[in-house]
């Protein structure tokens, strides 16, 4: 399992119109191969900095899989304008999430 870590720094007067656009492009990252699902989160003490987690059944799904078609040219193009300056994107490692990662029975 591969977890794609996206940082997305947005302008702060267009937060609520990136909700919104995010919302409407974000079936085109939900359909790709590979997929297993995302979380989009805002920053608490950096409100303009989004997080989106996405994760992959391989590395290969997301890059160059996703980011070589058309729908990750569509859902950037959906995007772009709200990004204050270039986002970052990594990749981690790892098997799902628990429900309870801290739980100690």
């Amino acid at each position: 399992m591969i977890y794609e870590i996206a940082l997305l720094p947005i302008h702060k007067e267009r937060i609520e119109q990136f909700r919104r656009a995010f919302a409407e492009v974000a079936p085109l990252l939900s359909r790709a191969k590979g997929y297993g699902g995302h979380l989009l989160a805002q920053g608490i003490e950096t409100p303009q900095l989004f997080n989106l987690i996405v994760r992959w059944q391989s590395l290969e799904d997301h890059t160059p899989g996703f980011e070589e078609s058309e729908d990750h040219r569509m859902f950037m193009a959906g995007l772009e304008e709200y990004f204050s300056e270039e986002p970052t994107v990594y990749h981690i490692e790892g098997a799902a999430f628990s429900a309870d990662p801290f739980r100690r029975d």
